[in-house]
């Protein structure tokens, strides 16, 4: 305890550290209490019927995400989703199309004008989600809205999700120059934080108002311990397993000492960008609903429900297609192994260049499969948990993006905390060892 208490004077003492969570912590505050403005023209007081029918399925995942705003029709309700989807997009750009490599390749400049590009991109996407949002609110609030209002309705609200939107990807933007860590991730976990306390207090007051049922929610309370653990040594293990990796294909020959620079192996090389993919898919059958037909309503319906056993088998093939796709776009064995012959570096047994590209590609497939399949597992548990009987918004923290993207950015944020107490020569947070992140291949952190 004295070791705790002391590590957090160590911390306040260091005066640019403390500026940086002091300003992170202000601007997480003004993006919590936007999160609560509801929209013009919208009553508070008849959302609750809105709020209760979105506690689970595609929709409470989203919900998830914008920490409470999307149920509560706030003028934060799509959150930095759109900025986050457009990033992607722009990333996998950078890959497939040959000018926008060139453009990456020149420095500060082409990085300027590819930001810009993505903050038009991130107009654009907003606009089209916030006429989307209208339409689902005029479809399901009822008399939520002011009649007065209807009128102007679409387009106001169209305005305000898009500035909010815009805002809140300058929020992340200022703490991630200014404050602590990667701004678009920690608003992102802050969302999703926002939402545990109701949730728990939820699935808390479903099992006690059962007889027997309280030791099923202490359960409960083990296993999600034991899967917030999991998740961490699996963070933490995967570049251990890399480089051991790497050393393997090495075959400890001295004139290959850069194993560790030379393959970057990694089981999960794509990060959670396979599931936020995913989960992109499988958003717009629900979109079926709009048609106000039977089918479009049968269709809207499966992919709405996460604990749907076709919804679960579909977005786990998603998943491990998605991994090998995006692995396959981040990760060149080509270039590796040109890297290799010019740096006098091979693998033994295997020829220099196209062979040894072709070998390596065979080896990161096998790594990549395992991990491909660990990762749809892990996006289907809150589906599993569901049936089990958990609460829908409860079971959304058991596995998937939500709990990934906790669990990786508390320990960024621990990591970078960590690495400024040792510049300055004080102890870090951890005994032994030092805390490690995610080591992700992304150029867009979530």
């Amino acid at each position: 305890m004295k070791k705790f208490i002391q590590t957090l004077k160590n911390i306040w003492s260091i005066e640019e550290l403390k500026s940086k969570i002091i300003f992170t912590l202000l601007l997480i505050l003004i993006y919590r209490i936007g999160s609560h403005i509801v929209l013009p023209g919208i009553n508070p007081g008849d959302l609750e019927k809105f709020t209760s029918s979105n506690q689970g399925g595609m929709l409470g995942l989203i919900d998830t995400f914008a920490g409470g705003a999307f149920s509560k029709a706030s003028i934060f309700a799509l959150g930095i989703m759109p900025y986050i989807s457009a990033s992607i997009f722009m990333q996998l750009m950078t890959v497939l199309v040959p000018q926008m490599q060139k453009l990456q390749k020149e420095g500060d400049s082409g990085r300027k004008k590819i930001n810009q590009w993505t903050r038009y991109l991130t107009v654009a996407v907003t606009v089209v989600q916030a006429s989307a949002y209208v339409t689902y609110l005029n479809q399901t609030t009822g008399g939520a809205i002011n009649p007065l209002f209807k009128g102007y309705f679409w387009m106001s609200t169209v305005i305000v999700l898009t500035a909010g939107t815009l805002f809140v990807m300058w929020l992340g933007e200022k703490i991630t120059d200014k404050g602590l860590g990667n701004g678009t991730s920690l608003i992102i976990m802050v969302g999703i934080l926002a939402r545990l306390p109701q949730s728990f207090l939820q699935e808390f007051s479903a099992k006690t108002t059962r007889n027997g049922q309280v030791l099923v929610f202490i359960i409960e309370i083990v296993i999600l311990i034991a899967i917030i653990l999991g998740c961490i040594m699996l963070i933490q293990g995967t570049r251990k397993v890399a480089i051991n990796y790497a050393k393997q294909i090495a075959g400890g020959n001295r004139q290959f000492t850069g194993a560790r620079q030379f393959l970057p192996l990694k089981v999960n090389s794509s990060g959670v960008m396979p599931i936020i993919f995913a989960q992109a898919i499988m958003f717009i059958p629900t979109l079926f609903s709009l048609t106000k037909t039977q089918t479009g309503q049968n269709i809207s319906n499966i992919f709405r429900d996460h604990s749907n056993f076709w919804y679960m088998v579909i977005y786990a093939v998603i998943v491990i297609g998605f991994t090998f796709l995006y692995t396959a776009l981040i990760f060149n064995p080509k270039q590796i192994a040109e890297n290799l012959k010019q740096n006098n570096g091979f693998v033994p047994g295997v020829k220099p260049g196209q062979p040894t590209a072709d070998y390596i590609g065979s080896i990161m497939d096998k790594i990549t499969l395992p991990g491909a399949v660990l990762l749809a597992f892990v996006g289907i548990l809150p589906g599993f948990a569901q049936r089990l009987g958990v609460t829908a918004g409860f079971s959304t923290f058991f596995g998937g993006t939500s709990l990934l993207i906790m669990v990786g950015v508390i320990l960024d944020t621990l990591q970078q905390i960590e690495t400024q107490l040792l510049m300055r020569q004080y102890d870090g947070l951890m005994k032994s060892g030092r805390i490690q992140g995610r080591q992700t291949a992304s150029q867009v952190q979530v």
